[in-house]
C-alpha cells in the first residue's frame, strides 16, 4: 500500500482549471520529486494534500486513509508535515522556542497555553535532538528574525520535523540558496529518508532534483505529463519542450 495516493486530482478557481486530473503515489520512505514550470500546479497539490484548499474532485488517502476532506491540524496530526517556499517562523522567538511551539501542537488547548505546560524534560530533550538532527546547534538560541535564509530554511524544516511526521512536503527548499547551503540541504533530506520518513519535494534546481529522487512526476498546465526515472525524465521530448528545455 502506498503511503500516499493521490487519484484523479482536479482544482478550479474561479472558472479556471489548476490541476487537471492528476494522479500520482508515493511509497514509505521515498524521496518523490514534482518538476514543472511556474503555474504548473505544483504548490496547489501541495496545499490540497496539506488541507488548505479542498479539491474540485479526486482523492487523496494518506496510510490507506482518506484525507482530502479532513482540516490542516487532522492532517498534520496523522503525520503529513509541511514547509513553505517563503519561510514563515515566528519572527521574534529563538530557534529553540520555534521548535518548542510546533512539538507541542497536537496538544495545545489554544495557542495562549502553547508554551507553559510543554516545557518539560523529556518534550524539552526532543527539541534539543531535533536542533542537533538539522544542524541548528550554533542558532538555538538565536531569534528567527536576525537568521540567514540557510538557516531559516533548515529551522521551517526543524518544525515540520518536530510533528513527527511519516510524510514531509517540501516546497522548493533549495530556493535562494547558495550552491554550499543546497549541497549541506541535500544532505539533510536524505538524512530524513534514512529516517524512514518519506519525502514530496518541489523544486526547480534540477541538480536537487536529480540527485535526490529515484522517481519524478512532471506537471504542466495543471496535468501530469511524466513520470518516471531521472534518466527517462531527462530524454522525455515533452518533459524537454514544456520544462526542461526552457531551462536551457
Amino acid at each position: 500500500m502506498p503511503l500516499l495516493e493521490v487519484s484523479r486530482l482536479s482544482k478550479e478557481f474561479d472558472g479556471l482549471r489548476a490541476l487537471d486530473g492528476v494522479s500520482f503515489s508515493a511509497e514509505e520512505a521515498e524521496i518523490l520529486g514534482v518538476i514543472g514550470p511556474n503555474g504548473a500546479g505544483k504548490t496547489t497539490i501541495f496545499n490540497i494534500i496539506s488541507g488548505i484548499f479542498p479539491p474540485s474532485s479526486g482523492e487523496i488517502s494518506f496510510q490507506g486513509k482518506t484525507i482530502h476532506r479532513l482540516k490542516t491540524h487532522q492532517i498534520s496530526r496523522l503525520g503529513i508535515g509541511r514547509t513553505f517556499q517563503l519561510v514563515r517562523p515566528f519572527q521574534n522567538l529563538d530557534v529553540e522556542t520555534n521548535i518548542l511551539v510546533a512539538s507541542g501542537h497536537p496538544f495545545y488547548p489554544s495557542f495562549r497555553k502553547s508554551f507553559a505546560p510543554f516545557r518539560k524534560p523529556e518534550i524539552l530533550g526532543e527539541v534539543q535532538k531535533l536542533i542537533d538532527r538539522t544542524g541548528l546547534r550554533p542558532y538555538a538560541r538565536q531569534i528567527a528574525k536576525n537568521l540567514p535564509l540557510g538557516i531559516k530554511k533548515r529551522l521551517e524544516i526543524a518544525r515540520a520535523l518536530a510533528l513527527k511526521p511519516r510524510l514531509l512536503l517540501l516546497d522548493e527548499p533549495s530556493g535562494g540558496l547558495r550552491f554550499e547551503e543546497s549541497v549541506q540541504l541535500m544532505e539533510l533530506i536524505r538524512q530524513i529518508r534514512e529516517q524512514g520518513i518519506g519525502v514530496l519535494l518541489i523544486e526547480h534546481n534540477m541538480q536537487v532534483i536529480m540527485d535526490l529522487c529515484k522517481r519524478i512526476v512532471v506537471l504542466d498546465h495543471g496535468s501530469k505529463i511524466a513520470e518516471g526515472s531521472p534518466e527517462e525524465i531527462r530524454s522525455n521530448p515533452q518533459v524537454i519542450q514544456a520544462y526542461l528545455g526552457k531551462e536551457s
